[in-house]
């Protein structure tokens, strides 16, 4: 779950690695439902018996759905502060893919918050940074610097 920080306890929060989220398995289901919303349809993401005679042996993930899951693992690492009631996505400083996610692989998320500042009264800027860690593999599907802003109720 999210943990909740009081503004004036910010500064202890900067390099607080989360601790890892719960694991996730990305079905074919959900690949062939994100091929759809992105008009990627590309056989190495849809057609599991091409797939299987390509070097990865089966379907993989879409990168970027790799990556948009992190807005599902947030609500488990992320930090809010209390007097919260909204929260935006920024972008991102940084994004590489590392290694290509099979399907039915398991993944789950690790994050680090980097930094946080308030760049305006009641506007908070996060950085993390995240990585994407597959089940029973050394080299993660992604990192990445994620940039966030929370914007928190005056007192």
């Amino acid at each position: 779950m999210s943990k909740i920080i009081n503004k004036a306890d910010i500064a202890q929060y900067i390099d607080y690695q989360a601790p890892p989220t719960n694991w996730h398995q990305v079905n074919q289901a959900q690949i062939d439902q994100f091929a759809d919303c992105t008009l990627d349809h590309q056989f190495i993401h849809v057609d599991p018996e091409k797939a299987k005679a390509t070097p990865f042996g089966s379907t993989i993930a879409h990168g970027f759905l790799s990556l948009s899951l992190l807005s599902h693992f947030a609500e488990e690492f992320a930090l809010i502060i209390d007097g919260f009631y909204m929260g935006i996505n920024s972008g991102f400083d940084k994004v590489r893919f590392l290694q290509p996610v099979n399907v039915d692989s398991k993944i789950r998320a690790h994050a680090t918050t980097l930094s946080i500042e308030e760049t305006k009264p009641g506007q908070f800027r996060f950085k993390t940074q995240v990585s994407i860690e597959i089940e029973g593999n050394e080299t993660p599907a992604l990192i990445a610097e994620w940039i966030s802003i929370q914007l928190v109720k005056e007192d």
